[in-house]
């Protein structure tokens, strides 16, 4: 398979080189970028101008090397991808989940990636998501049908206030049963440590989102509704903070899988006593938030930012 070294590419040209080398592809034939850095700018922009025509898989995700499979795909439309299905009908979340499969921060691939990358069988995943879809009941608010800037803030009013509220209650707790337990239950000690990370990079990075990101979504949302103008925002284009935002929720989103491991799926111990399992409950909860509020972000509202951003500035 050819291989695009773009690391040798003058910059101005190497966006160009890819979408040359992609328009000259058939259906089903692939290409394989080779660079020093994520190239997942190109992915925005690739969305922005050919839509859901091609496939994106990481071969090699750094520190040094980065290597993406762009495919043509045949036909025109797209895969749906775990984060899309989801998107759709959120009663999948819960098959995802149970698989193990990332719906937020790897909402990007397709089931059969996925399942390939967890070795599961794919078919039976297929077979748990039809059944998923049959079964009654609410399937949630339909997020897609939301306008960005209300999405924006619903976040803001539900995750990022849930995420606030926990924060002290956790900090607490994590280190009182890492002080009371550290030494017959060592694993409570990296939880604490793992926690103390998670919290500290979500501030950081909601401080971003309400202060930088939204906001500019917000005038992009008004400009498309009620015609204003909206300049060019100092950070060139809403694809560098969208990587930025989308590199903060992996790291968070691993953090809390560590969390996972060491805590046994959340499961306290025989001898843990109340805080602890208080603790542990709280944490499971703490992740469930997390992953929906990555995903209504990864999956629904950063790909809607870039479309609006592609459509009113070019």
């Amino acid at each position: 398979m050819e291989i695009l070294n773009v690391t040798e590419i003058e910059p101005r040209l190497k966006h160009p080189a890819i979408f040359d080398r992609f328009d000259a592809l058939s259906g089903g034939e692939a290409f394989v970028i080779h660079n020093d850095h994520d190239p997942k700018p190109i992915y925005y922009q690739m969305i922005a101008k050919r839509g859901q025509t091609f496939g994106w898989e990481y071969l090699a995700q750094g520190p040094d090397v980065w290597q993406v499979r762009i495919t043509k795909l045949e036909g025109s439309e797209k895969p749906a991808t775990v984060g899309e299905m989801v998107a759709a009908d959120y009663r999948r979340a819960e098959v995802f989940r149970k698989f193990g499969i990332d719906y937020c921060c790897g909402g990007k691939r397709t089931v059969e990636e996925a399942c390939r990358k967890k070795g599961i069988d794919p078919d039976t995943v297929k077979k748990e998501l039809a059944d998923a879809g049959t079964r009654g009941g609410s399937i949630h608010q339909d997020y897609n049908r939301w306008q960005p800037d209300f999405l924006a803030d619903y976040i803001v009013a539900t995750h990022h206030r849930y995420v606030t509220e926990s924060l002290p209650m956790l900090y607490e707790l994590s280190a009182k049963v890492a002080r009371v337990h550290g030494d017959s239950h060592p694993e409570t000690v990296d939880i604490a440590r793992h926690f103390e990370a998670v919290a500290q990079e979500l501030q950081m990075h909601m401080h971003k989102e309400e202060h930088i990101l939204f906001p500019y979504i917000k005038q992009l949302a008004a400009a498309r509704r009620d015609g204003k103008p909206v300049a060019r925002p100092p950070f060139g284009t809403i694809a560098n903070p969208i990587r930025m935002m989308e590199a903060e929720h992996e790291s968070a989103g691993g953090s809390m899988e560590e969390i996972r491991q060491l805590s046994d799926s959340f499961t306290p111990p025989e001898d843990a006593c109340m805080s602890y399992r208080v603790l542990y409950a709280k944490l499971n909860e703490f992740e469930q938030d997390l992953h929906q509020h990555i995903h209504l972000e990864n999956n629904i509202l950063f790909p809607k930012a870039v479309d609006m951003e592609a459509t009113i500035l070019g």
